[in-house]
């Protein structure tokens, strides 16, 4: 049976049953080192605060695809996912600049650190992941001239373990700190709007992703801790607008995590939109091969419209 909810949207299908499980990570055909078409720039110039260490994990970066215009464009910060263990920067981070490129939009794609993926140390947990997003918003809202962005329409997608990270950040950001001495800090970290695909969202849930959350809280972490970051919770009125896509087969990252983001929202009267599909694995990316939800990058482009985040 499938429930359509038409103001705000609302795709139901079924509820997939709670599981947990490793994160199914396919290989990626496009890595790092192969980028096309972009330009890559550490996220922290200057050098990572705090950090001496110069393997490749220990320094995030940024892999910018900038748009041709002729008036600002919007600007995405692209969280791909892995279960804070790694990047699925293929099918969950070239796909989509080349997909956000077709739709005239400037995008990032935000290497931000892990636990233990190609680090010279033991990797980093949080807040870490948050602090290289948050920056990476930051950097594109600060270079929002030399890029040709419009300030105000600076948002954030991600997938699974990179849509927990996207959903941290848009319910935990900061205004920026005006008097700063280095210009990115002194904007605002808050998306203006958000794209959570299949994400992990209830930490302290019995459907969370356990390896997402022992990656990024290490074993053992403080029950305190662990609901701060069940970010359902962590919902208010200044929440940004939201899409969320997510089906119904999905065991590593069930179907309850939307749905319960979509239910806060909604309480605290974040405009929000959710289509959920019956079929189709996680980890699916644009979709391209899945029936049905092979849709959602198409209602994910109307909701883009209808926000007002596309040029006309």
């Amino acid at each position: 049976m499938t429930l359509t909810w038409k103001s705000p949207a609302l795709h139901l299908a079924c509820f997939a049953v709670a599981l947990i499980s490793p994160l199914f990570l396919p290989s990626d055909s496009r890595v790092l080192a192969q980028e096309h078409a972009g330009q890559t720039m550490e996220l922290w110039q200057g050098g990572v605060p705090g950090v001496t260490l110069k393997a490749d994990g220990d320094v995030p970066k940024l892999i910018l695809r900038k748009v041709k215009s002729d008036q600002p464009t919007a600007g995405v910060v692209i969280l791909p996912g892995g279960g804070y263990g790694g990047h699925a920067i293929g099918h969950e981070g070239h796909d989509f600049a080349d997909w956000f490129e077709s739709m005239g939009v400037t995008s990032v794609i935000c290497t931000y650190r892990l636990r233990g993926k190609g680090n010279a140390g033991k990797g980093y947990g949080h807040p870490v992941p948050m602090q290289d997003a948050q920056r990476a918003i930051q950097t594109m809202r600060a270079n929002a001239k030399q890029w040709n962005l419009d300030p105000n329409r600076i948002g954030v997608i991600g997938f699974s373990a990179g849509g927990h990270l996207c959903s941290t950040v848009s319910t935990q950001f900061n205004e920026g700190e005006p008097a700063s001495v280095d210009p990115i800090a002194r904007v605002s970290s808050r998306p203006d709007f958000s794209i959570l695909c299949y994400p992990v969202i209830g930490f302290d849930k019995p459907y969370t992703h356990l390896g997402s959350q022992r990656n990024l809280l290490g074993a053992n972490p403080d029950p305190k801790l662990v609901a701060s970051l069940s970010n359902e919770s962590r919902v208010t009125s200044k929440t940004p607008p939201t899409f969320l896509f997510h089906t119904a087969e999905d065991k590593p990252v069930p179907v309850q995590n939307s749905v319960q983001y979509y239910l806060s929202c909604i309480q605290h009267n974040v405009p929000v939109e959710m289509h959920l599909f019956p079929e189709g694995r996680h980890g699916l990316g644009l979709a391209t091969q899945q029936a049905g939800a092979n849709q959602w990058p198409a209602l994910c482009k109307d909701w883009l419209k209808r926000r007002g985040i596309l040029n006309k």
